[in-house]
């Protein structure tokens, strides 16, 4: 199981964060990934370079309040949202707040 370690004080806005998904996510990419949520829905799924396509991983999230206060309820709520996985795509996430 993949561990990832998303740390709030290397982003304090939403590019700042899709960037710190791709820097610990991704690796070894011809293409720059979408900065959304259906593309970080899919980075989540796996096959971008550290975890495999179903492989259940962790997401370890340091500075969680910071992160909070500096990206806001609502789209924190849909980031929690898309990692919980409440559409059904299939992926196997534990997320640790810190």
């Amino acid at each position: 199981m993949t561990t990832y370690i998303i740390d709030g004080n290397n982003f304090s806005d939403i590019e700042g964060f899709y960037c710190e998904i791709d820097r610990i996510m991704t690796k070894g990419l011809k293409f720059r990934t979408g900065h959304n949520l259906n593309a970080f829905r899919d980075i989540l799924s796996g096959g971008f370079g550290f975890h495999e396509a179903d492989e259940p991983i962790v997401i370890r999230w340091l500075s969680y309040r910071k992160s909070r206060e500096d990206l806001g309820d609502s789209l924190m709520l849909a980031i929690l949202d898309t990692i919980a996985d409440h559409n059904g795509s299939g992926y196997d996430c534990k997320l640790e707040l810190y």
